[in-house]
Protein backbone atom coordinates (compact mmCIF):
# COMPACT_ATOMS: atom_id res chain seq x y z
CA UNK A 1 0.00 0.00 0.00
CA UNK A 2 3.03 2.05 0.74
CA UNK A 3 4.43 1.65 -2.64
CA UNK A 4 1.46 2.40 -4.21
CA UNK A 5 0.85 5.50 -2.89
CA UNK A 6 4.25 6.91 -3.82
CA UNK A 7 3.86 6.01 -7.21
CA UNK A 8 0.61 7.80 -7.22
CA UNK A 9 2.11 10.81 -5.73
CA UNK A 10 5.21 10.84 -7.92
CA UNK A 11 2.75 10.50 -10.93
CA UNK A 12 1.03 13.56 -9.49
CA UNK A 13 4.29 15.23 -9.51
CA UNK A 14 5.31 14.63 -13.21
CA UNK A 15 1.46 15.62 -14.21
CA UNK A 16 1.96 18.90 -12.69
CA UNK A 17 5.70 19.29 -14.25
CA UNK A 18 3.71 18.00 -17.51
CA UNK A 19 1.17 20.64 -17.75
CA UNK A 20 3.44 23.72 -16.34
CA UNK A 21 6.48 22.97 -18.71
CA UNK A 22 4.19 21.97 -21.21
CA UNK A 23 7.13 23.08 -23.93
CA UNK A 24 9.14 20.46 -22.87
CA UNK A 25 6.50 17.81 -24.26
CA UNK A 26 5.21 16.35 -27.60
CA UNK A 27 2.34 14.56 -28.57
CA UNK A 28 4.06 12.33 -30.31
CA UNK A 29 3.64 8.13 -29.55
CA UNK A 30 6.38 5.91 -29.47
CA UNK A 31 5.38 4.80 -33.43
CA UNK A 32 6.30 8.19 -34.86
CA UNK A 33 9.48 8.45 -36.74
CA UNK A 34 11.54 11.34 -36.13
CA UNK A 35 12.72 13.98 -38.48
CA UNK A 36 15.74 15.70 -38.77
CA UNK A 37 16.57 17.63 -36.30
CA UNK A 38 16.61 21.28 -36.41
CA UNK A 39 19.35 22.97 -38.12
CA UNK A 40 21.06 26.19 -36.13
CA UNK A 41 22.46 28.90 -38.06
CA UNK A 42 26.28 28.85 -37.81
CA UNK A 43 26.56 32.23 -35.98
CA UNK A 44 29.77 34.26 -36.14
CA UNK A 45 31.88 34.71 -32.66
CA UNK A 46 34.35 37.64 -31.64
CA UNK A 47 36.75 37.81 -29.16
CA UNK A 48 35.96 41.06 -26.84
CA UNK A 49 38.16 40.18 -23.39
CA UNK A 50 41.30 38.97 -22.45
CA UNK A 51 43.53 37.79 -19.29
CA UNK A 52 46.48 36.33 -19.23
CA UNK A 53 49.64 35.24 -16.25
CA UNK A 54 52.67 34.87 -17.81
CA UNK A 55 56.45 33.82 -17.78
CA UNK A 56 56.64 37.79 -18.51
CA UNK A 57 54.52 39.26 -16.08
CA UNK A 58 50.95 39.04 -14.50
CA UNK A 59 48.47 40.56 -17.03
CA UNK A 60 48.15 41.60 -20.66
CA UNK A 61 49.45 44.59 -21.02
CA UNK A 62 52.71 43.72 -18.70
CA UNK A 63 53.11 40.78 -20.79
CA UNK A 64 52.38 42.28 -24.14
CA UNK A 65 55.31 45.21 -24.03
CA UNK A 66 57.76 42.70 -22.40
CA UNK A 67 57.08 40.89 -25.59
CA UNK A 68 57.49 43.34 -27.92
CA UNK A 69 60.05 44.94 -26.24
CA UNK A 70 62.23 41.88 -26.57
CA UNK A 71 62.42 41.24 -23.05
CA UNK A 72 62.59 37.36 -21.66
CA UNK A 73 60.88 34.94 -18.94
CA UNK A 74 63.33 32.69 -18.58
CA UNK A 75 66.18 32.59 -15.77
CA UNK A 76 67.92 29.98 -13.66
CA UNK A 77 66.07 27.11 -11.96
CA UNK A 78 66.05 27.25 -7.95
CA UNK A 79 65.28 24.51 -5.37
CA UNK A 80 62.09 27.00 -4.37
CA UNK A 81 60.67 25.99 -8.27
CA UNK A 82 60.76 22.20 -7.26
CA UNK A 83 57.70 22.72 -4.83
CA UNK A 84 58.88 19.89 -2.95
CA UNK A 85 56.95 21.28 0.21
CA UNK A 86 57.72 18.37 3.23
CA UNK A 87 60.98 16.82 1.88
CA UNK A 88 64.30 17.47 3.87
CA UNK A 89 66.63 19.83 2.57
CA UNK A 90 69.58 17.67 2.03
CA UNK A 91 66.62 15.68 -0.77
CA UNK A 92 65.91 19.31 -2.24
CA UNK A 93 68.90 19.57 -2.86
CA UNK A 94 69.77 16.65 -4.31
CA UNK A 95 67.33 16.82 -6.85
CA UNK A 96 67.87 20.14 -8.02
CA UNK A 97 71.55 18.78 -8.37
CA UNK A 98 70.81 16.04 -10.58
CA UNK A 99 68.61 17.84 -12.87
CA UNK A 100 70.17 17.89 -16.34
CA UNK A 101 68.34 21.10 -17.40
CA UNK A 102 68.62 24.41 -15.39
CA UNK A 103 66.22 26.13 -16.57
CA UNK A 104 62.40 27.52 -15.83
CA UNK A 105 59.99 30.25 -17.31
CA UNK A 106 58.24 30.69 -14.11
CA UNK A 107 55.80 33.39 -12.79
CA UNK A 108 57.11 36.38 -11.78
CA UNK A 109 55.72 36.58 -8.12
CA UNK A 110 55.25 38.96 -5.40
CA UNK A 111 53.72 42.36 -4.84
CA UNK A 112 54.88 44.40 -7.22
CA UNK A 113 53.39 45.77 -10.97
CA UNK A 114 52.78 42.65 -13.23
CA UNK A 115 53.96 40.38 -10.73
CA UNK A 116 51.50 37.28 -9.26
CA UNK A 117 50.45 38.07 -5.73
CA UNK A 118 49.81 34.49 -4.04
CA UNK A 119 48.66 36.35 -0.78
CA UNK A 120 45.61 37.04 -2.75
CA UNK A 121 45.25 34.69 -5.72
CA UNK A 122 43.55 32.68 -4.50
CA UNK A 123 42.27 34.53 -1.15
CA UNK A 124 44.14 32.75 1.97
CA UNK A 125 40.48 30.87 2.75
CA UNK A 126 40.58 29.19 -0.57
CA UNK A 127 44.24 28.10 -0.53
CA UNK A 128 43.64 24.70 0.59
CA UNK A 129 41.28 24.03 -2.27
CA UNK A 130 43.34 24.90 -5.13
CA UNK A 131 46.26 24.13 -6.62
CA UNK A 132 48.42 26.86 -8.23
CA UNK A 133 47.44 26.22 -11.92
CA UNK A 134 43.48 26.82 -10.64
CA UNK A 135 45.12 30.30 -9.02
CA UNK A 136 46.30 31.64 -12.57
CA UNK A 137 43.11 30.44 -14.38
CA UNK A 138 40.75 32.59 -11.98
CA UNK A 139 43.86 35.27 -12.07
CA UNK A 140 43.77 35.47 -16.14
CA UNK A 141 39.88 34.75 -15.65
CA UNK A 142 39.13 37.80 -14.04
CA UNK A 143 40.80 39.99 -15.95
CA UNK A 144 39.52 38.76 -19.62
CA UNK A 145 35.55 39.36 -18.02
CA UNK A 146 36.71 43.01 -16.52
CA UNK A 147 38.53 43.63 -19.97
CA UNK A 148 35.35 42.24 -21.81
CA UNK A 149 32.90 44.49 -19.13
CA UNK A 150 31.11 41.25 -19.09
CA UNK A 151 29.03 40.65 -15.24
CA UNK A 152 26.11 39.27 -16.01
CA UNK A 153 23.41 39.28 -12.91
CA UNK A 154 19.90 37.81 -13.90
CA UNK A 155 20.18 33.99 -14.20
CA UNK A 156 19.20 33.79 -17.66
CA UNK A 157 22.36 35.84 -18.54
CA UNK A 158 24.38 33.58 -16.60
CA UNK A 159 22.93 30.20 -18.39
CA UNK A 160 24.14 31.49 -21.38
CA UNK A 161 27.67 31.48 -20.20
CA UNK A 162 30.06 28.91 -20.31
CA UNK A 163 33.28 27.99 -19.09
CA UNK A 164 35.77 25.98 -21.26
CA UNK A 165 39.47 26.22 -19.78
CA UNK A 166 42.00 23.26 -20.01
CA UNK A 167 45.10 22.37 -18.22
CA UNK A 168 47.92 19.41 -19.78
CA UNK A 169 49.21 18.58 -16.07
CA UNK A 170 47.58 19.23 -13.74
CA UNK A 171 49.24 19.55 -10.20
CA UNK A 172 51.86 17.20 -10.26
CA UNK A 173 53.45 18.39 -6.81
CA UNK A 174 50.23 17.80 -5.24
CA UNK A 175 51.04 13.90 -6.49
CA UNK A 176 54.13 13.88 -5.09
CA UNK A 177 53.38 15.01 -1.46
CA UNK A 178 50.51 12.41 -1.58
CA UNK A 179 52.76 9.41 -2.59
CA UNK A 180 55.66 10.65 -0.21
CA UNK A 181 53.07 10.17 2.46
CA UNK A 182 52.30 6.29 1.21
CA UNK A 183 56.05 5.53 1.21
CA UNK A 184 55.85 6.83 4.63
CA UNK A 185 52.95 4.96 5.74
CA UNK A 186 50.71 8.34 7.01
CA UNK A 187 47.96 8.17 4.58
CA UNK A 188 45.77 9.02 6.81
CA UNK A 189 47.12 12.62 7.00
CA UNK A 190 46.34 12.99 3.14
CA UNK A 191 44.38 15.92 2.62
CA UNK A 192 40.32 16.08 1.53
CA UNK A 193 41.34 18.21 -0.75
CA UNK A 194 43.78 16.45 -2.82
CA UNK A 195 41.55 15.42 -5.87
CA UNK A 196 40.02 18.43 -6.12
CA UNK A 197 43.29 19.82 -6.50
CA UNK A 198 44.97 17.74 -8.62
CA UNK A 199 41.57 17.74 -11.08
CA UNK A 200 42.30 19.54 -14.46
CA UNK A 201 38.72 20.53 -14.71
CA UNK A 202 38.33 22.37 -11.68
CA UNK A 203 40.03 25.37 -13.11
CA UNK A 204 36.98 25.53 -15.39
CA UNK A 205 34.76 24.42 -12.14
CA UNK A 206 36.31 27.10 -9.83
CA UNK A 207 36.01 30.30 -12.61
CA UNK A 208 31.87 29.01 -13.40
CA UNK A 209 31.06 28.52 -9.36
CA UNK A 210 33.07 31.79 -8.45
CA UNK A 211 30.59 33.72 -10.98
CA UNK A 212 27.75 31.20 -10.98
CA UNK A 213 28.31 30.54 -14.93
CA UNK A 214 25.71 27.40 -15.73
CA UNK A 215 26.36 27.29 -19.40
CA UNK A 216 28.47 24.67 -21.30
CA UNK A 217 31.49 23.67 -18.37
CA UNK A 218 34.17 21.99 -20.23
CA UNK A 219 38.25 21.47 -20.27
CA UNK A 220 40.38 19.65 -22.87
CA UNK A 221 43.68 17.73 -21.90
CA UNK A 222 45.52 17.71 -25.08
CA UNK A 223 48.85 18.08 -24.06
CA UNK A 224 50.61 21.42 -25.71
CA UNK A 225 47.81 21.80 -27.32
CA UNK A 226 45.09 22.24 -24.53
CA UNK A 227 44.70 26.50 -24.95
CA UNK A 228 43.84 25.93 -28.56
CA UNK A 229 41.69 23.20 -28.15
CA UNK A 230 39.71 24.92 -25.63
CA UNK A 231 39.40 28.00 -27.60
CA UNK A 232 38.47 26.40 -30.57
CA UNK A 233 35.52 24.19 -28.57
CA UNK A 234 34.30 27.32 -26.90
CA UNK A 235 34.29 28.75 -30.79
CA UNK A 236 32.31 26.36 -31.64
CA UNK A 237 29.81 26.15 -28.60
CA UNK A 238 29.03 29.88 -29.62
CA UNK A 239 28.66 28.96 -32.73
CA UNK A 240 26.21 26.05 -32.72
CA UNK A 241 24.12 27.93 -30.24
CA UNK A 242 25.40 26.27 -26.58
CA UNK A 243 26.55 29.58 -25.33
CA UNK A 244 26.45 33.10 -25.96
CA UNK A 245 29.46 33.69 -23.80
CA UNK A 246 32.48 31.23 -23.20
CA UNK A 247 35.61 32.24 -20.97
CA UNK A 248 37.92 29.88 -22.82
CA UNK A 249 41.68 29.25 -22.44
CA UNK A 250 44.41 26.81 -21.11
CA UNK A 251 46.41 27.06 -17.69
CA UNK A 252 49.19 25.25 -16.16
CA UNK A 253 51.80 25.17 -13.33
CA UNK A 254 54.17 22.30 -13.95
CA UNK A 255 57.90 23.83 -12.92
CA UNK A 256 58.18 21.21 -10.45
CA UNK A 257 60.54 18.58 -9.54
CA UNK A 258 58.33 15.58 -10.98
CA UNK A 259 57.60 17.24 -14.29
CA UNK A 260 61.03 18.70 -14.99
CA UNK A 261 62.95 15.09 -14.10
CA UNK A 262 60.42 13.49 -16.56
CA UNK A 263 60.86 15.45 -19.04
CA UNK A 264 64.62 15.28 -18.93
CA UNK A 265 64.45 11.84 -18.90
CA UNK A 266 62.34 12.52 -22.52
CA UNK A 267 65.25 14.32 -23.58
CA UNK A 268 63.02 17.16 -24.31
CA UNK A 269 64.06 20.49 -22.30
CA UNK A 270 67.27 22.47 -23.04
CA UNK A 271 70.23 21.54 -21.31
CA UNK A 272 72.86 23.27 -23.06
CA UNK A 273 72.40 27.04 -22.09
CA UNK A 274 72.50 26.42 -18.20
CA UNK A 275 74.64 29.13 -17.51
CA UNK A 276 73.05 31.65 -19.95
CA UNK A 277 69.20 31.01 -18.98
CA UNK A 278 67.42 33.76 -21.11
CA UNK A 279 69.30 32.15 -24.31
CA UNK A 280 67.48 29.09 -23.90
CA UNK A 281 64.78 29.26 -25.66
CA UNK A 282 65.50 29.54 -29.38
CA UNK A 283 62.62 28.34 -31.74
CA UNK A 284 64.09 27.76 -35.25
CA UNK A 285 67.77 28.35 -34.07
CA UNK A 286 70.30 26.14 -35.48
CA UNK A 287 71.49 25.88 -32.08
CA UNK A 288 68.42 25.02 -29.70
CA UNK A 289 68.63 22.09 -28.08
CA UNK A 290 65.28 21.35 -26.19
CA UNK A 291 62.02 23.85 -24.95
CA UNK A 292 62.25 25.43 -21.54
CA UNK A 293 59.39 24.72 -19.27
CA UNK A 294 57.02 27.18 -18.40
CA UNK A 295 53.68 27.93 -16.77
CA UNK A 296 51.22 30.72 -17.05
CA UNK A 297 47.78 30.61 -18.37
CA UNK A 298 45.65 32.75 -21.02
CA UNK A 299 41.71 33.02 -21.42
CA UNK A 300 39.62 35.23 -23.50
CA UNK A 301 36.28 35.99 -23.15
CA UNK A 302 34.55 34.57 -26.53
CA UNK A 303 31.03 36.12 -27.79
CA UNK A 304 28.36 35.96 -30.47
CA UNK A 305 28.80 38.88 -32.82
CA UNK A 306 25.04 40.25 -32.62
CA UNK A 307 25.24 39.89 -28.60
CA UNK A 308 28.41 41.60 -28.19
CA UNK A 309 27.42 44.30 -30.74
CA UNK A 310 24.11 44.59 -28.33
CA UNK A 311 25.84 45.39 -25.66
CA UNK A 312 28.26 47.53 -27.27
CA UNK A 313 31.05 45.65 -26.12
CA UNK A 314 34.71 46.17 -27.78
CA UNK A 315 35.43 43.94 -30.04
CA UNK A 316 39.30 42.66 -30.77
CA UNK A 317 39.11 40.26 -33.36
CA UNK A 318 36.52 37.19 -34.60
CA UNK A 319 37.64 33.69 -34.76
CA UNK A 320 37.18 32.46 -38.53
CA UNK A 321 38.68 28.91 -38.30
CA UNK A 322 39.49 25.84 -36.05
CA UNK A 323 41.75 23.39 -37.76
CA UNK A 324 42.18 19.96 -35.79
CA UNK A 325 44.06 17.00 -37.05
CA UNK A 326 46.23 13.61 -35.64
CA UNK A 327 49.37 12.92 -36.86
CA UNK A 328 48.67 9.51 -35.80
CA UNK A 329 52.59 8.64 -36.17
CA UNK A 330 54.38 8.29 -32.36
CA UNK A 331 53.48 9.45 -29.06
CA UNK A 332 56.05 12.38 -29.01
CA UNK A 333 57.17 13.05 -32.00
CA UNK A 334 55.68 14.62 -35.38
CA UNK A 335 55.83 13.06 -38.87
CA UNK A 336 59.06 14.03 -40.40
CA UNK A 337 56.55 15.83 -43.74
CA UNK A 338 54.88 17.88 -40.76
CA UNK A 339 51.81 16.47 -42.05
CA UNK A 340 49.59 17.03 -39.52
CA UNK A 341 50.38 20.29 -39.15
CA UNK A 342 49.71 20.63 -42.30
CA UNK A 343 46.37 19.21 -42.29
CA UNK A 344 45.46 21.57 -39.07
CA UNK A 345 46.59 24.58 -40.79
CA UNK A 346 45.09 23.73 -44.00
CA UNK A 347 41.65 23.11 -42.11
CA UNK A 348 41.34 26.36 -40.13
CA UNK A 349 41.54 28.44 -43.82
CA UNK A 350 39.07 26.28 -45.49
CA UNK A 351 37.06 26.82 -42.15
CA UNK A 352 37.73 30.57 -42.31
CA UNK A 353 37.17 30.90 -46.20
CA UNK A 354 40.43 32.52 -46.51
CA UNK A 355 43.37 31.27 -49.37
CA UNK A 356 46.60 31.14 -47.89
CA UNK A 357 48.20 34.10 -49.45
CA UNK A 358 45.59 36.16 -47.23
CA UNK A 359 47.21 34.93 -44.16
CA UNK A 360 49.29 38.02 -42.99
CA UNK A 361 51.18 36.81 -39.27
CA UNK A 362 51.73 33.14 -38.12
CA UNK A 363 52.74 32.33 -34.24
CA UNK A 364 54.24 29.46 -34.44
CA UNK A 365 54.07 26.60 -31.85
CA UNK A 366 57.59 26.01 -32.15
CA UNK A 367 59.16 24.90 -29.15
CA UNK A 368 62.84 25.07 -29.83
CA UNK A 369 63.27 21.68 -30.35
CA UNK A 370 65.25 20.05 -33.09
CA UNK A 371 63.18 18.14 -34.58
CA UNK A 372 59.69 19.82 -33.99
CA UNK A 373 60.88 23.14 -35.14
CA UNK A 374 62.08 22.09 -38.43
CA UNK A 375 58.72 19.70 -39.11
CA UNK A 376 56.24 22.81 -38.34
CA UNK A 377 58.71 24.95 -41.06
CA UNK A 378 58.08 22.42 -43.69
CA UNK A 379 54.50 22.27 -43.18
CA UNK A 380 54.09 26.21 -43.41
CA UNK A 381 56.20 25.96 -46.45
CA UNK A 382 54.22 23.31 -47.90
CA UNK A 383 50.99 25.14 -47.44
CA UNK A 384 51.84 29.00 -48.01
CA UNK A 385 54.37 28.22 -51.02
CA UNK A 386 54.95 31.41 -52.82
CA UNK A 387 53.78 33.49 -50.21
CA UNK A 388 55.58 31.97 -47.42
CA UNK A 389 59.23 33.22 -49.72
CA UNK A 390 57.43 35.95 -51.03
CA UNK A 391 58.39 38.09 -47.43
CA UNK A 392 54.82 38.98 -46.66
CA UNK A 393 53.87 36.53 -44.59
CA UNK A 394 55.38 37.05 -41.50
CA UNK A 395 56.11 34.36 -38.68
CA UNK A 396 57.56 33.93 -35.23
CA UNK A 397 57.37 31.66 -32.34
CA UNK A 398 56.82 33.88 -28.92
CA UNK A 399 58.04 30.91 -26.94
CA UNK A 400 62.00 32.38 -27.45
CA UNK A 401 60.30 34.96 -24.80
CA UNK A 402 57.85 32.90 -22.51
CA UNK A 403 59.19 29.16 -22.79
CA UNK A 404 57.04 26.78 -23.36
CA UNK A 405 53.91 26.66 -21.11
CA UNK A 406 52.65 23.27 -22.16
CA UNK A 407 48.63 23.45 -21.74
CA UNK A 408 48.60 27.24 -21.69
CA UNK A 409 50.83 27.67 -24.44
CA UNK A 410 48.14 27.37 -26.81
CA UNK A 411 45.89 30.36 -25.38
CA UNK A 412 48.71 32.84 -24.52
CA UNK A 413 49.80 32.44 -27.95
CA UNK A 414 46.05 32.81 -29.39
CA UNK A 415 46.12 36.39 -27.01
CA UNK A 416 49.13 37.25 -28.73
CA UNK A 417 48.21 36.79 -32.05
CA UNK A 418 44.71 38.48 -31.22
CA UNK A 419 46.83 41.52 -29.75
CA UNK A 420 49.26 41.14 -33.04
CA UNK A 421 46.27 41.86 -35.19
CA UNK A 422 45.09 44.78 -32.85
CA UNK A 423 48.29 47.03 -32.69
CA UNK A 424 49.32 45.81 -36.53
CA UNK A 425 52.62 44.76 -35.00
CA UNK A 426 54.21 41.21 -35.26
CA UNK A 427 56.01 40.09 -32.32
CA UNK A 428 59.64 39.13 -32.72
CA UNK A 429 61.40 35.56 -32.00
CA UNK A 430 63.66 35.52 -29.41
CA UNK A 431 67.08 34.45 -29.47
CA UNK A 432 67.11 33.90 -33.78
CA UNK A 433 70.72 34.28 -34.21
CA UNK A 434 71.56 31.77 -36.58
CA UNK A 435 68.05 30.44 -38.65
CA UNK A 436 67.57 26.75 -39.71
CA UNK A 437 68.82 25.86 -43.27
CA UNK A 438 65.41 25.19 -43.53
CA UNK A 439 64.80 29.23 -44.14
CA UNK A 440 65.61 31.27 -47.03
CA UNK A 441 64.86 33.75 -49.38
CA UNK A 442 61.87 35.72 -47.90
CA UNK A 443 60.98 32.72 -45.73
CA UNK A 444 62.12 33.41 -42.38
CA UNK A 445 61.17 34.02 -38.96
CA UNK A 446 60.78 37.70 -37.38
CA UNK A 447 63.95 38.59 -35.56
CA UNK A 448 63.09 42.09 -34.43
CA UNK A 449 58.43 43.00 -34.03
CA UNK A 450 57.75 44.26 -36.82
CA UNK A 451 55.06 47.04 -37.28
CA UNK A 452 52.82 46.00 -40.20
CA UNK A 453 48.96 46.30 -41.34
CA UNK A 454 48.05 42.96 -40.23
CA UNK A 455 44.05 41.81 -40.60
CA UNK A 456 44.16 38.05 -40.48
CA UNK A 457 46.87 35.66 -38.26
CA UNK A 458 46.95 31.78 -37.39
CA UNK A 459 48.46 30.45 -34.43
CA UNK A 460 49.51 26.54 -33.95
CA UNK A 461 49.61 23.90 -31.36
CA UNK A 462 51.10 20.75 -31.28
CA UNK A 463 50.96 18.36 -28.50
CA UNK A 464 52.41 15.25 -27.19
CA UNK A 465 50.20 11.94 -29.04
CA UNK A 466 50.35 13.53 -32.51
CA UNK A 467 47.14 16.53 -31.63
CA UNK A 468 47.24 19.37 -33.38
CA UNK A 469 45.26 22.37 -33.55
CA UNK A 470 45.34 25.72 -35.85
CA UNK A 471 43.26 28.84 -35.10
CA UNK A 472 42.29 31.87 -37.45
CA UNK A 473 41.79 35.00 -36.39
CA UNK A 474 40.55 38.17 -38.31
CA UNK A 475 40.12 42.03 -38.15
CA UNK A 476 36.29 42.43 -36.15
CA UNK A 477 33.89 43.14 -38.66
Amino acid sequence: MMLIQKWNSKLKHNNVFRSSNSRYFSNSTSSDVFGPPPTSPQRRVVVTGLGMVSPLGTGVKASWEALIEGKCGVRALTAEDLNMEGFENETLLGTLEQLPSQVVAAVPRGNNVGEFDEENWPHSKDKKYMARFISYALRASEEALRDAGWSPEDSEQKEKTGVAIGGGIGSISDILEAAKLVSEQRVRRLSPFFIPRILINMAAGHVSIKYGFKGPNHAAATACATGAHSIGDAFRMIRFGDAEVMVAGGTESSTDALSIAGFCRARALSTKYNSSPQKASRPFDCNRDGFVIGEGAGIMVLEELEHAKQRRAKIYAEVRGYGMSGDAHHITQPQNDGHGAFLAMERALKQAGLFPDQVDYINAHATSTPLGDCVEAKAIKTLFTEHATSGNLALSSTKGATGHLLGAAGAVEAIFSVLALHHDIAPLTLNLEEPDPIFHDGFTPLKASRKMSIKSVLTNSFGFGGTNASLMFTSPV
